[in-house]
């Protein structure tokens, strides 16, 4: 299971997360800032589960290449 977590409320709209893993971000046209498909939000971070081994490896270069630093990607 691969967790994929996006704090949006620190996004500054680079659009990296969208290049890296189109299949799991969009950029919102209503305020430029990343959205995370498919989430449940928890307090401002919005959280998506899924069993999907491929998200592993893209998500991990969008949270790599975002340069605030608000997406974390974890296998369990």
């Amino acid at each position: 299971m691969v967790i994929i977590t996006l704090q949006r409320e620190k996004c500054i709209g680079c659009n990296y997360c969208a290049e890296f893993a189109p299949d799991f971000f969009r950029m919102s046209k209503k305020d430029g800032k990343s959205v995370l498909l498919r989430t449940v939000d928890k307090k401002g971070f919005y959280t998506l589960k899924t069993p999907n081994v491929e998200a592993l490896e893209l998500c991990e270069k969008a949270a790599k290449a975002c340069p605030v630093n608000i997406i974390s990607v974890k296998l369990i």
